[in-house]
């Protein structure tokens, strides 16, 4: 066999023992979907009626507040992703299984690799679950198909590099609780951005931060493509921060996973 085909068989076989493990360990699925579902519930029917009075006011161009919520809670479930990422990680890592992939004759890489694409679809099919709850409490998008698979895309590359930087989380902590607590930051983003509230009511320096941190235009393209709002240049820099992020996270993984723990 070439070299390509034992790299694809050996990522293969490592997918096939990850979605394996996602499966018998469930309880990373409930928190990837739970956490934004619950603060969907929270905001819509807790908070919804003063929150979507001040999104009215502000002409986002929604009708309801869910349809504005909506996009942000859905890129809230990559960051969510990413801290599931992190802890399973670690735990190959800091358990030996690792090191003893690394014994054996298999592409290396291919341990990331199959990790990211597990936990890739594992985030997808969340949001997807997100998507129809969302759509029982009335979102109701206008996106037609061309939108709804420029959504889809985005969502993949955002999923991907938070996904990238999950794995480079997971690979650099020594500790569990380290991995766990690392990726954090990443799911309160989106509530100093867009996702919660436009940032157009924040005050300023607030209103700086989130209108420039890498979630806001992320989210906003997303409402555009699904709800019809103007997206103007937030494409460009949605698609420039995953990329970037990607970029980060691929380099800063690979450079610890070839470390020696041992040293």
């Amino acid at each position: 066999m070439s070299t390509r085909s034992y790299a694809v068989t050996d990522s293969i076989t490592m997918l096939r023992r990850d979605l394996k493990k996602i499966l018998r360990y469930p309880t990373s699925v409930i928190f990837i979907v739970g956490f934004p579902l619950l603060f969907l519930l929270l905001f819509v029917y807790v908070f919804g009626g003063a929150l979507g009075t001040s999104v009215a006011n502000l002409g986002n161009g929604s009708t309801s507040y869910v349809d504005y919520i909506v996009p942000g809670l859905v890129v809230m479930t990559a960051a969510t992703g990413s801290l599931g990422t992190s802890s399973s990680v670690n735990v190959d890592m800091t358990e030996g299984i690792i090191a003893r992939f690394r014994t054996m004759a298999i592409f290396r890489p291919s341990i990331l690799i199959a990790r990211v694409v597990s936990s890739m679809m594992q985030t997808l099919t969340s949001m997807a679950l997100i998507f129809g709850v969302a759509l029982l409490m009335g979102f109701r998008p206008t996106a037609g198909i061309g939108e709804w698979i420029m959504a889809i895309g985005l969502l993949a590359l955002a999923t991907f590099a938070l996904t990238w930087l999950g794995v480079a989380f997971g690979v650099a902590a020594k500790t569990l609780d380290a991995a766990s607590n690392a990726p954090f930051p990443l799911i309160i983003l989106p509530f100093v951005g867009s996702g919660i509230v436009p940032t157009e009511s924040m005050p300023n320096g607030v209103r700086q931060f989130a209108e420039y941190q890498p979630f806001t235009p992320i989210i906003e393209t997303l409402r555009g493509l699904l709800m019809g709002t103007p997206i103007g240049h937030n494409a460009v820099i949605a698609i420039a921060w995953c990329v970037g992020l990607s970029i980060v996270g691929f380099l800063w993984a690979r450079k610890n996973f070839n470390r020696d723990r041992t040293q």
